[in-house]
């Protein structure tokens, strides 16, 4: 007893300590965070404390009528039964800007379906604007509620500067629940991003770019059919990054289509020599075999069907539709060996895009649209079936950045808020890794030579 009580004088000490120094982490994790992490911070301590009334009106706890081991050890012979326990599930809550994060256990009758269908009854109670739930494991359920709607809370990205460490991934944004979305490029032949003008199009290629610019295992082409030189338009900023460039001048574009496809010729008949496999995302792109970006904006300009009998217009509707067959060519044969094609309209109906391109590319984005029919054009057919996603319903300023996109994995469609780079940082990214930027012919010319094999020469590539 003496050593007891020994330990115990130690013990009150240790413990004020202990809550001393949590008090002040908490506050001053609270004073360091933005105003609307610490409104969620608030929110969270309300949703922890009224968790189990909330629970038990919300139909989110279930009655074990099974006394526990000890009262069953403790109980009296001739006692009467005890009362039957209500079991709440337990629950960690996490704030951040957008909301708070709550992480669920299941009981017996209480699993997924029932969060699910109580979903509205936490929004409300939680003050939320909309709360999604989704498996988190077994016995475990994720509840997101957002507070403010990120679709709307405009973002800005100021890109690091540094590689990425996986460049299968390509970071969108977030979607309305604040959750990061993501997508897979490998074994991607071609991505399709369509938009009224000033949706955010071409905002959301230049995260791209200035994400994956500072790897040598990336180079970039672009064929720009807003702009006549490479000084202009919205990738002056980015032409430092880019191997080639080129405005609205169909033979430029044609220039390029075809060296792209040569390229893609080369890469194909000297894969399993070089890589020792045939599809390049077995290996992952490398600095000696980079991952090549063809960015095509307003794609239109390249595929227009020129209709009449003069010899311009001839020779301006050979030029477009020998253009399509290029593209298609890249598309359909360029995903194994490693090259990408980005295309961005205002519309990708088949007189912009043709569909014999469009249809091959698994990524399809749409920011705002005005009509349903541009809609399907970008999305699909399905995009009818859910109106409230449509990106129709996009055209308020609010929703500038704001694109439409069916994930895998996911029913329905996603909406994805992308965030804005500015064009000082897009300039200081182009800046910082204009040096890796390379020929992806070069590229090829020298691991040819290095691994004993001739390099076939083919034209220069001039921005």
């Amino acid at each position: 007893m003496e050593a007891i009580t020994g330990y115990a004088s130690y013990a009150l000490p240790i413990t004020t300590a202990l809550i001393g120094v949590w008090l002040v982490w908490t506050v001053v994790r609270y004073v360091r965070a933005d105003k609307g992490t610490r409104v969620s911070m608030r929110q969270a301590v309300r949703v922890r404390w009224g968790w189990v009334r909330l629970a038990r009106m919300a139909g989110l706890t279930v009655t074990d009528k099974t006394p526990s081991l000890l009262t069953q050890i403790t109980a009296q012979k001739d006692s009467p039964p005890p009362a039957p326990r209500i079991l709440t599930p337990k629950i960690k809550v996490k704030p951040d800007q957008y909301g708070v994060i709550v992480q669920a256990r299941t009981l017996p009758q209480v699993g997924l379906e029932e969060y699910q269908k109580s979903a509205r009854f936490l929004a409300d109670a939680w003050r939320c604007t909309r709360v999604s739930v989704l498996p988190d494991g077994p016995g475990k359920v994720l509840i997101r509620g957002v507070r403010s709607d990120p679709l709307t809370t405009p973002t800005r990205h100021r890109p690091t500067g540094r590689p990425l460490a996986d460049l299968t991934r390509w970071e969108l944004g977030v979607d309305e629940y604040a959750a990061r979305v993501c997508v897979s490029l490998a074994n991607v032949p071609g991505v399709t991003v369509a938009g009224v003008p000033g949706a955010g199009k071409t905002s959301g290629v230049n995260k791209f770019v200035c994400d994956f610019a500072p790897s040598p295992a990336v180079q970039i082409a672009t064929a720009d059919g807003k702009v006549s030189r490479a000084s202009e338009g919205d990738y002056a900023d980015l032409v430092k990054r880019m191997f080639a460039f080129c405005g609205d001048d169909l033979d430029e574009a044609n220039a390029l289509f075809k060296r792209l496809v040569e390229l893609r010729k080369r890469r194909s008949a000297t894969i399993r020599d070089v890589l020792g496999v045939k599809n390049m995302w077995h290996v992952a792109p490398s600095p000696e075999w980079p991952l090549t970006v063809l960015i095509i904006d307003e794609a239109h300009t390249f595929f227009r069907e020129y209709k009449g009998s003069d010899a311009t217009t001839k020779r301006l509707a050979a030029l477009t539709a020998e253009n399509a067959r290029l593209v298609e060519d890249l598309v359909k044969k360029g995903r194994s060996v490693g090259i990408l094609v980005i295309l961005i309209s205002q519309k990708t109906t088949g007189d912009a895009i043709p569909t014999f391109i469009r249809d091959v590319c698994p990524i399809g984005l749409s920011f705002a649209q005005k009509t349903v029919e541009a809609a399907v054009a970008a999305l699909g057919e399905d995009i009818r079936n859910w109106p409230d996603a449509s990106p129709v319903t996009l055209q308020d300023p609010a929703y500038v950045g704001v694109a439409v996109m069916a994930m895998q994995g996911r029913p329905g469609y996603t909406r994805i808020r992308t965030p804005y780079v500015s064009d000082a940082d897009a300039a200081r990214i182009a800046e910082e890794t204009s040096h890796l930027t390379a020929d992806p012919d070069l590229c090829l010319d020298a691991l040819l030579r290095k691994t004993g094999r001739t390099a076939v020469s083919t034209p220069s590539l001039t921005k």
